[in-house]
């Protein structure tokens, strides 16, 4: 008797661990829909405190335009602000400092702005197999930054080192760990499609708002926003 109760349990061990697994597959794919739900919606209200910002910066005229694009908004209502470029670029971040300095000599006040680097995915001409344990080394550094940071709000325009920082942040939305407003403003050069990186936060739907600067964007991908070009 006692042989055939043991023979049941064991046999019904199997089933609690395939019970247990289908209901956290179910409450992971709930929460996905919700945090997706949930990002698609504008903000009805701004926060009245500042928000700690993240700001990608690339290579090219990501930077240009990103810092185009901080001029015209209200930096006062986003900092701390966190400038994040790719290992090798100095220069992205040697232009974000002179922005910084000339909004101390605008306003006359100290502004609190950081400048961080994060590793590449992948370099320029880097075989796919040596990528590999660097986009491993990229995605773990980004988590860190993003531990270290804790941003409210990310800003993004293109570069490539974005898109572990994106993905982070969106997990850490699912776990309940942190919400960050991620705000994708896709390049003035991309007329007829998506970056690369805008057309994985956009398909992903990773980004709380994607931005385009050509009518024909908007056409093409109906859940970006057309504001226009804003160089």
């Amino acid at each position: 008797m006692e042989k055939g109760i043991s023979c049941c349990i064991f046999a019904m061990i199997p089933n609690i661990y395939i019970v247990f697994i289908t209901i956290v597959i179910a409450f992971l794919l709930v929460r996905v829909l919700y945090v997706i739900y949930q990002s698609g919606k504008p903000l009805r209200t701004m926060p009245p405190q500042a928000l700690r910002t993240l700001i990608v910066l690339g290579s090219g005229g990501h930077t240009a335009e990103m810092l185009n694009l901080l001029s015209v908004v209200h930096t006062d209502r986003f900092t701390p602000r966190f400038y994040i470029a790719a290992a090798t670029d100095n220069m992205s971040l040697q232009k974000a400092r002179l922005f910084e300095n000339s909004l101390v000599d605008k306003t006359g006040m100290i502004e609190n702005a950081q400048f961080m680097q994060i590793y590449r995915s992948r370099e320029v001409g880097q075989s796919y197999l040596t990528s590999v344990g660097t986009t491993l080394m990229a995605i773990a550094h980004a988590l860190w930054l993003m531990i270290k940071i804790r941003p409210q709000v990310i800003l993004c325009n293109g570069p490539g080192t974005c898109i572990p920082l994106c993905v982070i942040a969106f997990l850490f939305k699912v776990a309940g760990i942190r919400w960050s407003s991620t705000f994708y403003v896709e390049s003035i050069a991309r007329v007829r499609r998506l970056s690369l990186s805008g057309l994985l936060l956009y398909k992903l739907h990773m980004a709380d708002q994607i931005f385009v600067q050509w009518p024909q964007l908007k056409g093409k991908y109906p859940r970006a926003h057309y504001v226009g070009r804003l160089m």
